[in-house]
């Protein structure tokens, strides 16, 4: 069974702000973090992205993610909402790397409507200069 569909998005950005938001009492730090940046939907619609996450370390180098996020169309006149949540990894090169699941909301009747409803999975990947990279492909 094919669970894994098209690819709905990809896009580039930078981080663009970093708070600490909380620490627990084992003192493990929640970290919020919220990026910005522009991409492509189904490879020919221009959008501009907005994303504020948290995370948390977890055993080892283990990360746990919880956010939302708007995507919009270049010129703002469609909107999605999106909340998602991811584990993240770093790698042997020193970026952190996710894998999340993400669900959306369209309220627009237009080209964005279509991601109404509709869940991804992610690969979401932040360099050490704080750029970031993902994909979007729809879960079936």
């Amino acid at each position: 069974m094919d669970m894994l569909g098209d690819l709905i998005s990809e896009a580039r950005g930078r981080i663009t702000g970093q708070r600490v938001l909380e620490v627990s009492a084992a003192g493990v730090p929640r970290i919020e973090t919220s990026i910005s940046g522009e991409g492509k939907i189904r490879g020919n619609i221009e959008q501009k992205e907005m994303w504020t996450f948290w995370s948390e370390q977890r055993l080892g180098d283990v990360q746990y993610g919880e956010g939302k996020g708007v995507m919009m169309t270049k010129d703002g006149d469609e909107v999605v909402t999106i909340t998602g949540r991811g584990i993240g990894r770093m790698t042997e090169h020193g970026t952190m790397r996710y894998a999340a699941t993400n669900f959306s909301r369209a309220t627009s009747t237009g080209k964005l409507a279509f991601l109404n409803n509709m869940v991804t999975v992610v690969e979401f990947e932040v360099d050490k200069e704080n750029n970031y990279h993902h994909k979007q492909w729809e879960w079936k």
